[in-house]
């Protein structure tokens, strides 16, 4: 097996010299206009829900809504009514 730092022969790497330190890439002005155009063509791509698919994500989302309110609302009435009647005020 080789150890890190080896040579596949095993043997200790010759001394390397430190590579000069590199200057950061030079960054190109923002320009509105490209922008524009890059966010347009990603857009493209999207895959838009049609028509159905909306109704149907909203409908779910309503329903899962609409029964987690009613646990909670369960769930605290019992609670608070539990409470009370634990302390007997």
């Amino acid at each position: 097996m080789q150890r890190q730092g080896q040579d596949p022969d095993g043997e200790a790497p010759a001394k390397r010299t430190a590579a000069p330190p590199r200057r950061p890439a030079k960054r190109d002005p923002f320009r509105p206009g490209q922008f524009l155009r890059e966010v347009r063509s990603e857009l493209r791509q999207v895959a838009w829900p049609n028509r159905s698919e909306v109704i149907n994500y909203t409908t779910v989302t309503l329903v899962t809504l609409l029964s987690l309110m009613m646990l909670i609302f369960i769930l605290n009435y019992a609670f608070a009514k539990g409470v009370l009647w634990l302390f007997k005020t």
